[in-house]
């Protein structure tokens, strides 16, 4: 028999549904197979702080309670233990007390570590040793645009408007020595210029992004955009980046959401970073140091590029043109 308890997280997981279903949280609500995921492949140990700088309604943040508990609660001191190292920054009033119910339904009576506020709100040097953290899972707001001023928080050459973008800028800086981190984009990032290069040449110089999971479209219901899974660890530069790119058979959607055994082989093969249709590694050296480009092009598909010269496509734009006139003449003369 199911108990009160979990009964209550059913009723509050068919809230988050009701909710996306009409539209009103696609903003914040992120699939559970990716949530689930993304734990599992972090592995959050004990005693490591674990923080979401914009968590919407926490389901990352459960996902890591969870997690800790199966694997290593075994005493009162442990789960104090637990409840001092969950995380977490929400902007928004409705999504933060969602936060806040989830968290109590995890067993967090007092969420005090779940906060009202922007994460962006406070200048960037104003960050400190005392919070930085062991891991960051997160999914920012995608192409959300911060307000004026938000901008001005930030060092010169890391200024913009764009939400994502600032995010990644400070999460770099709040994770520690050795930390690891996960957070979702949209692809966009990856080939992006401007901001986004300088962003890609701090994050390479300063992290082992050693994962770049590459989604299609669809995992995030209610929105076309197409997204990435960044995986990586604070305090080494990269030397060379593993890409999996996932290639489902069916189109995702409300009735047909991305589930865990879609995510299978990517889990089998990440364990040694093997190559394999969906899979390829990438040297640095290999990266164009210009644009940071990380683009997810599988060598293991046929390149369908059009290799042919302006000139040559111009010249067979007159041949076609050639052709069809007289077709039209031949036409005329019949009649």
């Amino acid at each position: 028999a199911i108990s009160s308890h979990e009964k209550a997280i059913e009723i509050y997981e068919q809230i988050l549904k009701d909710l996306q279903s009409a539209g009103n949280a696609g903003e914040f609500y992120t699939p559970r197979a990716i949530t689930q995921f993304i734990v599992n492949r972090i592995k959050p140990q004990l005693n490591e702080t674990v923080l979401d700088p914009a968590c919407g309604t926490g389901g990352f943040l459960s996902c890591t309670i969870d997690y800790k508990r199966e694997n290593y609660v075994c005493s009162d001191s442990d789960v104090e233990v637990l409840h001092k190292s969950i995380q977490g920054v929400e902007k928004k009033s409705l999504p933060h007390m969602l936060c806040v119910t989830n968290m109590i339904l995890h067993g967090i009576d007092t969420p005090t570590n779940i906060k009202h506020d922007n994460t962006l709100s406070r200048p960037y040097k104003d960050y400190g040793n005392k919070d930085r953290v062991d891991i960051i899972i997160t999914n920012p707001p995608f192409g959300g645009m911060e307000e004026d001023g938000i901008e001005n928080n930030f060092p010169k050459n890391l200024r913009t408007r764009e939400t994502a973008d600032l995010f990644m800028a400070l999460l770099i800086k709040l994770l520690k020595d050795q930390g690891r981190a996960a957070i979702v984009l949209p692809d966009g990032f990856l080939f992006g210029e401007g901001m986004k290069t300088r962003l890609k040449e701090i994050l390479l110089q300063e992290c082992n992004l050693h994962t770049i999971l590459d989604l299609p479209t669809g995992v995030f219901l209610g929105t076309g955009v197409k997204t990435v899974v960044l995986f990586f660890d604070k305090g080494v530069s990269t030397q060379k980046i593993w890409y999996y790119q996932l290639n489902l058979e069916r189109n995702l959607g409300k009735t047909n959401p991305l589930n865990e055994k879609d995510l299978s082989e990517f889990i089998e093969l990440q364990k040694t970073k093997a190559e394999s249709n969906n899979s390829w590694s990438v040297s640095i050296s290999d990266i164009n140091k210009d644009t940071w480009n990380l683009t997810p092009n599988n060598p293991n598909v046929e390149d369908t590029t059009d290799k042919r010269t302006p000139e040559e496509i111009l010249s067979e734009i007159e041949f076609l043109d050639f052709e069809a006139a007289e077709a039209m003449a031949a036409i005329k003369e019949l009649l």
